[in-house]
C-alpha cells in the first residue's frame, strides 16, 4: 500500500473514532470525577500522621 493511501485512510479511521468517542460523554465525566475521588484521597493519605511500625491504635 503506497503512504499516501495509508495515511488518507488513517485520517478516515481517526475521524470516525473521534466521532464515535464524542458520544461517550457522561464516561468521560465519570472518569473525571474518580480521578479527582482518587487525587483526594492521596492527598488525604500523605496528611495523616505516620504510626509507629506494629503500633494499631492511635494516640488522641
Amino acid at each position: 500500500m503506497h503512504s499516501d493511501i495509508h495515511l488518507m485512510l488513517h485520517g478516515l479511521r481517526a475521524g470516525e473514532l473521534h466521532r464515535a468517542a464524542g458520544d461517550h460523554l457522561p464516561q468521560k465525566r465519570l472518569r473525571a470525577q474518580l480521578g479527582h475521588v482518587l487525587v483526594k484521597l492521596g492527598l488525604w493519605l500523605l496528611r495523616q500522621p505516620p504510626t509507629p511500625a506494629g503500633c494499631t491504635t492511635r494516640l488522641a
